[in-house]
């Protein structure tokens, strides 16, 4: 790709100063789990995104502008690009700094490409919202493994637990949930998900799903930009929260209620929550596909 006269350009002032308000804004998430890393602490909530999507803290931290964007710099031999952008993505050519995608592999055009197909293919599949947070019970079903044991206890004795799983329906439609089901809990749920199922069976109800919208962002990074990568890590955020106070956990000394789905009106709290956030995962999902969309242009 050669630099463009109709790239949106941000003068060197500007997108300076865009990058010092985005670090400061992942600094709120990234600076306390800093924190309780060095010091051996665990937080079930708020640290899970950093556990579960192993990506570096400095991925919030360091902006990035996105594709079809131009930066000016001045090159020079002392300071060839700035050091937030790596030489692997990015080219420097009329006084300006862009992603430039001819730099992009095979590899990387097909890991994008699959990407959008996922996505896309969930945004157009009906919307599922009568699983109430069921997988996080059936993950400790029996009782052989309880995920979070060293950090959070259960808030209910195993055999309600048990008994809970065993009365209602479950109908996870994501891999990455189902796999961490009990074993016995496994051959219960209507549907069964495998990695290469994954385009066939997710769903934009789906807490998970949602959740992923934050991985998505990451796993397409530089190109879509830092801060729709940072809009989807703090959906996911609550999409994590309402995930644990659904679960057969006790988060009461993190300070959050239950969400108390073994009762008629926990289910109906769950599913209203449930709604609202995938509502806010619509044009996140949108924002995504439109960004990935340009690389194929």
């Amino acid at each position: 790709m050669i630099s463009s006269p109709h790239m949106h350009t941000f003068s060197a002032r500007d997108w300076q100063e865009r990058a010092a308000t985005h670090r400061s804004r992942a600094e709120h998430h990234t600076l306390p789990a800093r924190k309780r890393k060095d010091g051996g602490e665990a937080h079930p909530v708020e640290d899970f995104l950093f556990q579960y999507y192993p990506y570096p803290f400095t991925l919030l931290e360091r902006w990035q502008p996105g594709y079809g964007v131009a930066l000016e710099w001045c090159e020079s031999v002392e300071s060839p690009a700035p050091p937030l952008f790596s030489e692997r993505h990015y080219a420097v050519a009329d006084g300006r700094i862009f992603a430039d995608s001819s730099r992009l592999t095979d590899k990387e055009r097909e890991r994008l490409k699959w990407i959008k197909a996922l996505l896309s293919a969930t945004r157009d599949r009906a919307p599922n919202f009568a699983c109430h947070g069921l997988h996080e019970w059936a993950m400790v079903y029996r009782g052989k493994e309880v995920r979070h044991e060293k950090t959070t206890p259960l808030r209910l004795p195993q055999r309600e637990i048990d008994a809970l799983v065993e009365s209602r329906a479950i109908c996870c439609s994501h891999h990455d949930a189902f796999r961490f089901f009990g074993k016995e809990a496994r051959p219960m749920n209507h549907l069964q998900p495998t990695l290469e199922s994954r385009i066939s069976f997710e769903q934009p109800g789906c807490v998970h799903a949602n959740m992923d919208l934050y991985k998505w962002a990451a796993k397409s990074m530089p190109w879509i930009g830092s801060e729709l990568l940072l809009d989807c890590f703090e959906l996911a955020i609550k999409l994590r929260d309402l995930d644990m106070r659904a679960s057969p956990y006790d988060l009461t000394e993190w300070g959050r209620k239950p969400v108390c789905i073994e009762t008629a009106e926990g289910r109906r709290i769950y599913e209203m929550e449930q709604r609202g956030l995938a509502m806010e995962a619509v044009p996140l999902r949108a924002r995504l596909i439109a960004s990935l969309a340009k690389l194929e242009a």
